[in-house]
């Protein structure tokens, strides 16, 4: 990094002096964005189950059903960051309808995504949502996104299986907390006790999800539901996890491999902008296409993180770090990255056979 790139060149407090006016979360764009495509998502379920089997209007409203509930699940990331108090119901809305029928309650983000925030932790392995995938071999990003093929069966397993074990063993209830309890990419993550910021009725989540699930399960095996049900929430699970699994690889540039704690600015430059166009917000949606302008101003509105972006990029037009952060689209940032880790393993190679 040349002196030029240095963090230290980042005008920091002059770009949150321009953002002042974008801090404050707009209740109705939440509520309406969350709501419609909620709706579209279940109908466009219930249109797949009802549509001639490998037609093409059930492929049509397959992939409907996909984005569409992907962007209603998104917003797990939103309520991670909203201030703490605020937003009760829209929680409690998007639990029941959105969080708890994907077997992710948002229990299982809070807290631990505010974590990944902070300087002292991100990068570093407290953090549970990063790997330093840039300087590890290419085929950890393909088993990671692979891992989306198991992701909802585990949550299945976890909620319908091990919550009503771990109510009859206090150290199973440890164990399901601190290694089964978080939505995370780091394998090695423990989540802490007091990981928690709004959701402090987390046990609540926890036997609804539960609940939900046998509900589901005993009215398909009495015959009340179709089979077919349970296939295509797998098959939509499975894709909304894969579309995500991409999503995260495009999202930093993963290059931080030691303990080093970062500072915001670091952040930033280690992580990824891909304005893009409308396709863009398919497979990065709910402001998450802006990720790097986000770590600049994590409690910012995804609803503001574009025109956030738009003031960066026109009052520091010259700052190499605008450039550094912004992929042209999703194939060029995971080509990127695919690049990095081919050249650092090809190098580690050479260095062992020296």
């Amino acid at each position: 990094m040349t002196n030029q790139d240095s963090p230290s060149n980042f005008p920091l407090y002059e770009a949150r002096a321009l953002m002042r006016d974008l801090m404050k979360p707009n209740p109705l764009i939440y509520w309406s964005d969350f709501l419609l495509h909620n709706i579209i998502g279940w109908v466009a379920l219930f249109a797949v189950l009802r549509a001639p089997m490998w037609s093409i209007w059930q492929i049509v409203a397959y992939f409907i059903a996909v984005f569409a509930f992907y962007r209603a699940a998104i917003f797990v990331h939103e309520l991670a960051h909203l201030e703490r108090g605020t937003f009760r119901l829209f929680r409690l809305v998007w639990n029941l309808t959105c969080g708890i029928p994907f077997m992710i309650p948002s229990f299982t983000y809070d807290g631990v995504h505010y974590e990944h925030h902070k300087p002292g932790v991100y990068g570093t392995g407290k953090d549970g949502e990063y790997l330093p995938f840039a300087t590890q071999r290419p085929v950890k990003m393909v088993g990671y996104v692979l891992l989306s093929l198991l992701l909802p069966l585990l949550l299945v397993t976890r909620f319908l299986v091990l919550t009503p074990l771990s109510y009859m063993s206090p150290t199973l209830r440890k164990i399901v907390w601190k290694h089964a309890s978080s939505l995370t990419i780091n394998p090695a993550y423990q989540r802490e006790q007091d990981t928690v910021r709004n959701d402090q009725n987390w046990r609540l989540q926890e036997f609804a999800t539960f609940l939900f699930a046998v509900t589901v399960i005993t009215c398909v095996l009495l015959g009340f539901f179709p089979y077919q049900l349970l296939v295509l929430w797998y098959a939509i699970a499975v894709m909304v996890f894969i579309f995500n699994s991409l999503r995260t690889l495009a999202a930093h540039a993963y290059r931080h491999n030691d303990n080093r704690p970062l500072t915001l600015v670091e952040q930033y430059m280690d992580s990824i902008n891909v304005p893009g166009n409308w396709l863009t917000a398919l497979w990065a949606p709910v402001g998450l296409r802006y990720h790097a302008t986000h770590h600049l101003f994590m409690s910012m509105p995804y609803h503001n993180l574009g025109e956030a972006q738009r003031r960066l990029s026109e009052a520091f037009q010259d700052n190499p770090a605008i450039q550094q952060t912004s992929r042209h689209g999703l194939w060029s940032a995971l080509g990127c990255i695919w690049q990095e880790a081919s050249h650092s393993s090809s190098s580690k190679k050479a260095i062992r056979q020296e």
